[in-house]
């Protein structure tokens, strides 16, 4: 019996999400040199053949790994409801909850930003979501600004500097590093209440 193309377009969706979660965790364990075209499609169990039907090659794939990963990271600070602290606490709260969810992708993206070879893909990826980098900054500016900020701006900087920090230490050491204490940390940094997880 033939399958629907219904069907058709979840196995295509599953398999592209296969692709791209093989490599996530190849990057995070070899770097993108480490790691061919082949030993991703084994670990996702697909054809080599899908990788360019789906991304166009292996550039194009490490271009959508860290279009994912700007994606991740620019969400945050789109929530526009609630008073400054309940949006600024979404923002510190929903990093932490990212960086556990998602540990192998910044693991990967931590990685691939050590190789002088791949910081393209960063600079070719923060022009494809400049506008939302844009807003998402902003956003953030607008927090502080509602806050009493003297400079939104630099509050926005440390703030990014502060998260991206801990986000890439917890990338690298895992479950030794004391990601509970630095969430309630961030949020005693600027006068919010740490509600236990």
């Amino acid at each position: 019996m033939a399958r629907s193309e219904e069907q058709n377009r979840q196995a295509r969706e599953r398999a592209r999400e296969s692709i791209l979660s093989s490599a996530i965790e190849l990057f995070a364990e070899r770097g993108v040199h480490g790691a061919t075209i082949a030993e991703i499609t084994g670990r996702a169990g697909v054809a080599q053949g899908l990788v360019n039907y789906h991304f166009g090659g292996k550039d194009q794939l490490v271009g959508e790994i860290v279009d994912r990963w700007f994606r991740l990271l620019i969400g945050f600070p789109t929530v526009r409801t609630g008073s400054a602290d309940d949006r600024l606490r979404g923002i510190i709260e929903g990093t932490f909850a990212a960086a556990s969810a998602n540990l192998l992708l910044h693991r990967a993206v931590s990685t691939m930003q050590q190789d002088p070879a791949q910081l393209r893909f960063f600079a070719e990826a923060a022009g494809r979501n400049a506008e939302g980098v844009a807003a998402a900054e902003l956003a953030v500016r607008g927090i502080f600004a509602e806050r009493g900020a003297a400079d939104p701006a630099l509050e926005e900087a440390m703030l990014r500097t502060t998260l991206e920090g801990i986000v890439l230490k917890y990338a690298a050491v895992g479950d030794t590093f004391p990601i509970e204490g630095a969430r309630r940390w961030v949020l005693g940094l600027y006068g919010l209440d740490a509600e236990e997880s």
